[in-house]
C-alpha cells in the first residue's frame, strides 16, 4: 500500500506497549530518545523526568514524526509486544477507473497493528491488521478501502472505526 501512496514527505509514528526488558533493549536500539511512561501513570515512571525505562516495565512508548526508514527496525524489534505504526502520507492518489478523487495529506494515514487487533493496543492478537485512514464524510471512501485492499490481495473486514486524530 506504501507503493500506491504519495509518500515523498511521509512520516512515521509509533505507539507500543513494552513489557518485557528484552524488546526495550531492542526498540531502545531502534530509538534511542524514546518517549515514554509507564503503563500505571507517569508517576511510576517517564522519560520526562529522567527513569530508567527497564526499571518501570510495562510502559508505554509514543514516537512520532520519525523518517520512514524506522518503521521496519521498529516493527522487528517488538517481539510479541502490541504497538500501531502509523504512516502519515502526502496523499492518497487519485484512482479516476475506480471513480475516486485524490485525498490530501490531511486525511492519508495508513496503520499497522502488530500483535493487537485494535489501535490502541487493547485487543492482543497474534497477527496484524492493517488500518486505512481515509476523509469519509458520505461513505464515499469505503470504495477506495476495497480498492487498496484488492491491490494487495488482502479484505475489507467492515470494521469501521474513528480515530480521534
Amino acid at each position: 500500500m506504501l507503493d500506491i501512496a504519495d509518500i515523498g514527505q511521509g512520516e512515521v509514528d509509533f505507539e507500543a506497549v513494552i513489557r518485557s526488558p528484552d524488546v526495550l533493549a531492542q526498540v531502545r536500539h531502534v530509538l534511542p530518545d524514546l518517549e515514554w511512561w509507564a503503563l500505571a501513570g507517569k508517576e511510576h515512571g517517564s522519560s520526562e523526568v529522567g527513569d530508567d525505562p527497564a526499571d518501570c516495565l510495562p510502559i508505554r512508548v509514543f514516537d512520532w514524526g520519525r523518517p520512514l526508514d524506522r518503521a521496519e527496525p521498529f516493527i522487528a524489534a517488538l517481539g510479541p509486544d502490541p504497538a500501531a505504526v502509523r504512516w502519515d502520507l502526502d496523499a492518497w492518489p487519485a484512482v479516476p477507473e475506480a471513480g475516486l478523487e485524490a485525498i490530501s495529506q490531511k486525511y492519508a494515514y495508513l496503520t499497522l497493528t502488530v500483535n493487537s487487533r485494535d489501535l490502541y493496543q487493547d485487543e492482543p492478537s497474534q497477527d496484524h491488521t492493517i488500518y486505512v485512514h481515509v476523509r469519509d464524510r458520505n461513505s464515499d471512501q469505503i470504495a477506495r478501502v476495497h480498492w487498496l485492499a484488492d491491490q494487495v490481495g488482502g479484505r475489507f473486514t467492515g470494521r469501521v472505526e474513528l480515530a480521534p486524530l
